[in-house]
């Protein structure tokens, strides 16, 4: 039995690891992004006549753009932490199928 969980964790992991990887990159561009589109805002700001640089930046985070870039990075992270605590926890589990089986192995030499 606890071969065959171990089995099923390993194919899980297999199976998550390339949506991790995808969840973990699309989280990262869109941190990197944020800070592409607030230069990009920013300059907007000060084309319009917004003089200061607290006034430009500002104008930045009130932007609707900049706030749907921000729901994105709160559903990218979202997803990336649903999936590496599954990871986490089929890796706790092929842990303690290994212990199990140590322990079972020094029973039976105890015999």
């Amino acid at each position: 039995m606890s071969n065959e969980s171990i089995e099923k964790s390993l194919h899980f992991i297999n199976k998550q690891a390339d949506e991790y990887a995808k969840a973990k990159s699309e989280r990262v561009y869109l941190e990197e992004y944020r800070k592409t589109l607030k230069a990009i805002l920013m300059n907007e700001a000060e084309s319009e006549g917004r003089k200061t640089g607290q006034e430009r930046e500002s104008y930045a985070y009130a932007d609707s753009r900049y706030k749907e870039l921000l729901l994105g990075l709160k559903e990218a992270i979202e997803i990336e932490e649903k999936l590496r605590w599954k990871l986490l926890s089929a890796k706790e589990n092929i842990n303690y199928q290994h212990q199990r089986n140590m322990m079972k192995m020094a029973e039976m030499r105890l015999r």
